[in-house]
């Protein structure tokens, strides 16, 4: 599938096939940022909680991809050393919660699982009763390049005050370099680590010695969005920042403050998460994995009429940027307000509203979108050195847009 140039879906998808499970937090023991990205041998963790509180069985295994996400033809042991399709055997019982639950942690690699090779990988974790309830996927790279970037805004002036682009060059270590750049190495880009953002597939549009240079205009070019709204729920019986007013029945029920839409106002910059969320809680002894609690979050988005042939989502990472049932508004004619309510954790929470059409996905229908919205940049570097079946991650480049360039 040629998805040069375009936002472009990957062939295999990350899944959630269970309500019960919640808070998916996957990520560097000490990194903020919830994206599973890390060097050869450097450790990092997967949570999540099981609200049936019974301390079920679950298995985790592992698998690896290609560059562009299809299946690869190695076999486990090309790129495992020891065995997947073992027991989670760290978790603990919630304590002192309304909410019980279960939380499972594990850390990756481990003395029984290793990675052999850098690349795409996907975890995936299964029950008693061999069902897949759900998956992630996660990188393992090494440093065998260097990648400069930075943001502009486009050059298109009907997209210049909505649209960002990323212009970036790509060199390998000092003393190797690339052999047929064109064929073997393959670049991807994602805007604030969500794989529904991936630009797939581009090539070097010129060389210079070893200097790989890719100045695309609308090839590699983004929505900006806007900056995302926020909540703060960490302690749980009182209002806080954006929070309107709390009750307590048999959960705590947490009412935010009226949102609006807010495209064709002017951009306002507010420090966001761009998207992510924090387990944090003031109860107890501030131990979030077990003591934090839930309640059930009520979204209202205010609108005159109802917005003809678009279902309107709440959209953020607390359930993996999935538009399905579970964080579906529905209009209420009364109100004039689309209502939406979620069972989250609590902490600190970014969300935006996104529309569904019959024919697509419009992210920042609700929200606008500016060329100076804040957004942080990944590229990932793959490389397949002669003789090899697989793609290495050899580099990774980060980049902002907060001083974009014009």
């Amino acid at each position: 599938m040629n998805c040069f140039g375009m936002l472009c879906g990957q062939n295999f998808q990350e899944k959630s096939n269970f309500s019960s499970i919640k808070s998916v937090v996957f990520k560097k023991q000490n990194n903020e940022i919830q994206f599973p990205i890390a060097k050869f041998n450097e450790p990092f963790q997967l949570h999540f909680d099981d609200l049936n509180a019974d301390e079920s069985n679950f298995y985790y295994r592992i698998k690896y991809f290609n560059h562009d996400w299809t299946p690869s033809n190695l076999s486990q042991n090309e790129y495992l050393k020891g065995f997947d399709n073992l027991r989670i055997e760290n978790y603990q019982t919630s304590f002192n919660t309304l909410q019980p639950y279960t939380h499972y942690q594990l850390e990756l690699p481990n003395e029984q699982t290793q990675f052999l090779i850098s690349g795409n990988y996907l975890i995936e974790i299964y029950n008693e009763s061999d069902e897949l309830i759900f998956s992630r996927k996660f990188l393992i790279y090494e440093n065998r390049a260097e990648v400069n970037a930075a943001v502009f805004r486009t050059r298109d002036l009907k997209l210049y005050q909505t649209h960002q682009r990323v212009q970036f060059s790509i060199s390998p270590n000092k003393g190797e370099y690339f052999r047929d750049p064109q064929n073997q190495l393959h670049v991807s880009i994602l805007q604030n680590e969500q794989w529904n953002s991936i630009i797939n597939n581009l090539k070097p549009q010129y060389t210079n010695g070893n200097l790989l240079e890719y100045r695309y205009d609308s090839e590699t070019q983004f929505e900006g969005g806007n900056e995302y709204l926020f909540f703060d729920t960490k302690n749980i019986q009182i209002t806080s920042a954006n929070v309107s007013f709390v009750e307590l029945k048999r959960l705590y029920e947490t009412y935010l403050t009226p949102n609006f839409l807010r495209r064709g106002y002017p951009y306002i910059f507010t420090q966001d998460l761009n998207g992510d969320y924090i387990i944090l809680t003031l109860q107890g002894t501030e131990d979030g994995t077990i003591e934090a609690d839930y309640s059930w979050v009520h979204f209202s988005l205010s609108a005159p009429i109802l917005l003809k042939d678009q279902e309107i989502y709440i959209y953020g990472k607390f359930n993996n940027y999935k538009l399905i049932e579970e964080n579906k508004m529905f209009y209420n004619p009364s109100l004039e307000i689309y209502e939406g309510v979620m069972l989250l954790k609590q902490g600190v929470y970014n969300y935006k509203y996104v529309a569904k059409t019959p024919e697509s996905i419009i992210y920042n229908a609700i929200s606008g979108s500016h060329a100076t919205t804040e957004n942080r940049y990944l590229i990932f570097v793959y490389y397949r050195y002669f003789g090899n079946l697989y793609d290495s991650l050899i580099g990774i480049g980060e980049t902002s847009s907060f001083e974009i360039i014009d």
